[in-house]
């Protein structure tokens, strides 16, 4: 067993490590199907041997191409480590500096088999969601950090590291940059040669820039989806005998049973991988598991009359469950569905992400890689019933949204009826869950902020939890809005809760959403729970990429944007830079991820607190820029809600000076001045 000492030497060379190749009785990766030409196979090959000294070029270089014939990449089984990877306490990292120690904590998170989806493949979630894009990079970036001080930076290009590079104590300690393409040369096609190549990657959201905490880090948002989406469209508080249905129980979408436990009401979630299934069944997010259609639609029904909470996994394909609620439907006359979304990974729709119902699970993974042309014209047109039967049940009142993972945009690319007509081209017929129900929670500069306590001691991570809960009661007692209240009282219910629905898998870890002014007010008590030693070691602040400024998505995170600039990504590319120059201890920018590569660019950051006076003072200002650079930029496309927000801040802060929008009022004189 590999111990972390040596897991920071440097890559093993002397001698090599044992090629045990893919583990069994572990989730492995769908086989990718690049297309390389002769030549790109050799540059594949080529640039996964210059990680490795010439003499043992020949002996890796045939494991390599098999991998690479095989698989679709090379991933250098060989060097994936005999560790229990997980979150060790931060002490036992050998490192010079805590940052880079809580870094690798929060790597080896990442990977840990309980949280990853396909660990061997350094997937995280979301099926392509890459930490890395090879072993080779793992063990460097590992011994970098290791040997990092405080006047050094790690540079990593797409899961390379680059090399550490001399900087100053007040710099990032880690920079990370994915997929970083020409915009003309940003297609699926694309991805998958520079990805079998080694030059590119797909880091997802929090996997490939470390901040990953397993599925509590989107059951929250789940929870508050639900619950606005029982305000909105059913006109309740109160989600008893309420059914919402949905789909994907892997690594974000495995938080859907648990928040419609938390919510209140009864969740049938559907999964065609068994290995998914069993998994958030044993670590005790789902309350039962079937197979079987009619104990399914039996169990939804009882649940239903008898208004009692339940989630309930069926393992089979979801357009196989919505056809049979549209059956139900047609033959009694009764509709059994309030609530409907989907998980699947459909932003990598024809790898992995989504499995067309004509097929078994294992049959599907067999024609994805024999006969991609036949299975991508199988997921279309699964699409195409699946968006058919939604509708039958649209009609008879159950209310459905995107849940922002590219359902609607490939269901339109597949010919499904999914258009709104005289719409823009960022609307559906249905919509996105950020249009209808998150967008003004973002405006309001709500967002999900999250933290990791690195001692991984549950205690220290009950005593944030009070911490948290403390500062926004006295948030709402020095006086807030009447929206601001409802969103504090919404979190601290969850946060008070939070113990009792055992969601930490992984790394101790929670989220929230909150405010500027919260997140601020929650990261100074935490530092200052630190400096009092009523915390053992130091916290790391960071937020999902979904956040107010993180992400420019016109699919999903700025879906509510109106004024023309959905498909600008200013806000994301200033977010990381300005977190860079504000004190956070690393940033990273990605091209990909919840939608898919080439249709968003999202940020993300990680906040080191050690009890110091210098990281409280990097926390209130680079907290303050992370959520007012997007509350601005919502205001100035006109959302009325950011107004507000963005003016409120301004009251409060003397330095901040924000451009504020004047809005037409006379919408003639436009049309006027255009028809003249």
């Amino acid at each position: 067993m590999t111990s972390l000492k040596e897991i920071c030497g440097g890559l093993p060379l002397h001698p090599l490590p044992e090629n045990r190749g893919q583990k069994k009785g572990v989730p492995h990766a769908p086989v990718r199907i690049p297309n390389l030409t002769a030549q790109e196979e050799k540059l594949a090959l080529q640039n996964a041997l210059r990680y490795f000294p010439p003499e043992i070029h020949k002996e890796l270089a045939l494991e390599f191409a098999d991998e690479l014939k095989l698989y679709g990449h090379i991933y250098m089984y060989r060097f994936c480590p005999e560790i229990e990877m997980r979150a060790y306490p931060i002490e036992e990292y050998p490192c010079k500096t805590k940052p880079a120690a809580a870094i690798m904590h929060m790597i080896m998170n990442n990977l840990d088999p309980s949280v990853a989806q396909f660990p061997q493949e350094l997937v995280t979630y979301g099926g392509n969601g890459q930490v890395f894009s090879n072993w080779a990079q793992f063990w460097l970036a590992m011994h970098y950090l290791s040997e990092m001080t405080e006047e050094q930076t790690l540079v990593m290009y797409s899961g390379h590291p680059l090399g550490l590079f001399p900087s100053h104590r007040y710099a990032p300690r880690l920079i990370i940059t994915n997929g970083m393409i020409i915009p003309n040369y940003s297609s699926r096609s694309e991805y998958e040669k520079m990805f079998a190549m080694g030059v590119t990657m797909y880091g997802q959201m929090t996997a490939g820039s470390y901040c990953y905490i397993g599925p509590q880090g989107i059951v929250h948002g789940t929870v508050l989806t639900v619950l606005n989406a029982g305000r909105r469209y059913l006109g309740v508080e109160n989600l008893a005998g309420r059914v919402f249905v949905t789909s994907g129980l892997g690594g974000m979408s495995g938080a859907q049973a648990k928040a419609a436990v938390i919510a209140g009401c009864v969740g049938i979630i559907a999964e065609v991988d068994e290995a998914a299934l069993l998994k958030r069944y044993r670590q005790g997010w789902l309350m039962e598991i079937t197979d079987s259609l009619d104990h399914c639609i039996a169990r939804l029904r009882e649940a239903r009359n008898n208004k009692f909470t339940l989630s309930l996994g069926y393992h089979g394909n979801v357009v196989d469950l919505w056809e049979r609620l549209v059956h139900e439907l047609d033959t009694t006359g009764e509709q059994l569905v309030d609530l409907g979304s989907d998980q699947t990974s459909c932003h990598n729709p024809f790898s992995g992400g989504y499995y067309p119902v004509q097929l078994s699970f294992e049959e599907a993974n067999q024609l994805m890689s024999t006969n991609p042309g036949r299975f991508c014209t199988l997921v279309q047109e699964s699409l195409r019933r699946q968006v058919a039967a939604i509708n039958r049940l649209s009609d008879k009142g159950m209310f459905f949204w995107d849940y922002g993972n590219a359902f609607l945009l490939e269901a339109q690319r597949a010919g499904a009826d999914v258009e709104k007509r005289g719409a823009n081209k960022t609307e559906f017929r249905y919509p996105s869950y950020v249009q209808h129900i998150m967008g003004d929670i973002f405006s309001l500069g709500f967002g999900p902020f999250r933290w990791v306590c690195t001692s991984g001691d549950p205690q220290d991570l009950a005593t944030t939890d009070l911490i948290a809960a403390s500062v926004l009661e006295d948030a709402i007692h020095q006086g807030v809005s009447a929206s601001v209240k409802q969103q504090y009282h919404d979190n601290i219910r969850w946060i008070q809760e939070a113990g009792k629905h055992s969601l930490v898998v992984g790394s101790q870890a929670r989220i929230l959403y909150s405010d500027q002014k919260g997140r601020v007010s929650i990261a100074v008590a935490i530092n200052q729970a630190i400096a009092d030693k009523r915390i053992k070691a130091p916290v790391v602040l960071s937020r999902d990429h979904h956040d107010v400024s993180g992400t420019d998505s016109p699919y999903r995170e700025t879906s509510n944007i109106y004024d023309g600039s959905a498909f600008c990504a200013d806000m994301a590319v200033q977010n990381f830079v300005g977190d860079a120059v504000r004190g956070a201890t690393w940033v990273a920018l990605h091209n990909g991820g919840g939608v898919g590569w080439g249709e968003v660019i999202n940020g993300g950051f990680g906040l080191v607190l050690d009890g110091s006076e210098e990281a409280e003072e990097q926390a209130k200002m680079m907290l303050s820029w992370d959520v007012s650079n997007g509350v601005a930029r919502r205001c100035w496309s006109g959302n009325s809600n950011a107004y507000e927000t963005i003016c409120q801040a301004m009251e409060e802060t003397d330095k901040l000076k924000v451009t504020l929008p004047h809005k037409v009022e006379d919408e003639s004189i436009v049309e006027q001045a255009l028809h003249r």
